[in-house]
């Protein structure tokens, strides 16, 4: 890294570090043994988290705002969770060698130390996994079921039975979260019911408009990296339906790195409702 220090904006200016930041947040205590669900992600200044791969096919997030301090908070984001949502089409991508591990504080020495923080809370090896998905439609890697993680598959009543018993039998019960679509208030509720408090959204901006059209984001973060990349088709934070009535999320914390990006400067910035 550049450097470790970076300039908070609000809520009061002061120098602070990039390592640590987001640990300091503490959503253990925040959440006070309540479901507590965040999600992260970072975007162009046009706001672009995915752009068409030209390679592979399909959407990729863009190299040019992918950055390791931006990671390095993603990561710090994920340390702290008892449950990371994601999707079929991840599990798709892992199997095919297209994803990498969501959490990389295991194999990775740059969060060595993260590692230590999460032992150091009496927490499990890593967070479990939440697979939200309609068509069933992926296969279980076993090495994401390694060290007693558990995989809980989330769904709707559309699902094909044939497919839900072979999951059943592979990695434990299948939730249903709604009639014709998974709903979000209703897999939190699921989800509280499995013990789970802190659920992290690693998954794109379908997972995000359900979390918000159910209600249940409490928090959002966002880093803004000061380049503009135009383009189409390209991903926001948020897809799906117009919603009525709008989400509103006051900012609670913003900050600025201006060493991140080869010195071109981004945000990170914290919006929430608690």
């Amino acid at each position: 890294m550049t450097s470790n220090k970076i300039s908070q904006l609000y809520p009061a200016p002061a120098r602070v570090a990039l390592e640590g930041l987001y640990l300091a947040h503490d959503l253990r205590a925040v959440a006070a043994g309540q479901p507590f669900v965040y999600a992260n992600f970072v975007a162009s200044l046009d706001g672009r988290i995915a752009i068409v791969d030209p390679v592979q096919g399909g959407m990729k997030a863009p190299a040019q705002v992918v950055n390791d301090r931006d990671w390095r908070l993603f990561q710090e984001l994920a340390i702290q969770a008892d449950l990371i949502i994601t999707t079929g089409r991840y599990l798709r991508d892992y199997a095919a060698g297209k994803a990498q591990e969501i959490l990389r504080v295991y194999d990775d020495p740059r969060f060595a130390d993260l590692q230590a923080w999460r032992d150091a809370q009496g927490l499990s090896l890593q967070p479990d996994l939440a697979v939200v998905s309609s068509s069933l439609d992926f296969p279980v890697p076993e090495v994401l079921t390694h060290n007693s993680r558990r995989v809980v598959v989330v769904t709707d009543r559309r699902a094909d039975p044939g497919r839900v018993r072979e999951l059943e039998s592979q990695v434990g019960p299948v939730f249903f979260a709604g009639e014709e679509r998974v709903q979000g208030d209703r897999f939190v509720e699921q989800m509280r019911g499995e013990g789970y408090r802190l659920i992290y959204s690693a998954a794109g901006p379908k997972i995000a408009h359900m979390l918000l059209a159910g209600g249940v984001l409490d928090r959002l973060y966002l880093t803004q990296v000061s380049r503009l990349l135009g383009g189409a088709p390209f991903s926001s934070i948020v897809e799906g339906p117009l919603l009525e009535p709008p989400v509103d999320l006051p900012l609670h914390h913003l900050y600025y790195d201006a060493a991140g990006v080869e010195g071109v400067g981004q945000l990170f910035g914290c919006y929430a409702r608690r």
